[in-house]
């Protein structure tokens, strides 16, 4: 009987994931949604959405063609895998900087630890979002 009961605990747990986040600094939510059986993230919401009367745009991506994507609808987070308590091999593009980074997931009660990082995981930044529903 277990056996049968396991694996559907286990998927409510991965999905836990879902939802609207505020970032560390409540500037910005993210939706993060499933594709499949990974776990994606876009931008929702922004507390200041304009610059200079305009939309704000992805001015810092390395890629020019790019530059004149909205912010808002921008997906952020892409590729993540549930394996047993975290959601790994994904990434985050940071939109201040136009990098993307190596990122990491993992979840504590109504947080998330995200933790972008270049090479290893060890030399990185976390930031705390939290739920916004």
């Amino acid at each position: 009987m277990l056996l049968f009961i396991a694996p559907n605990a286990f998927s409510q747990q991965a999905d836990d994931l879902l939802g609207v986040w505020f970032n560390q600094e409540k500037s910005a939510k993210i939706q993060i949604f499933k594709v499949g059986e990974k776990y994606d993230g876009k931008v929702i919401w922004l507390k200041e959405p304009m610059r200079d009367g305009e939309p704000k745009l992805d001015r810092e991506n390395e890629d020019e063609d790019l530059r004149s994507r909205p912010i808002i609808g921008l997906e952020i987070l892409k590729d993540f895998e549930f394996d047993d308590d975290e959601w790994e091999d994904g990434t985050i593009y940071d939109p201040k900087n136009g990098e993307t980074y190596s990122c990491y997931i993992t979840k504590e009660g109504d947080k998330l630890n995200v933790r972008g990082y270049v090479g290893i995981a060890l030399i990185g930044r976390t930031s705390i979002w939290t739920k916004a529903e």
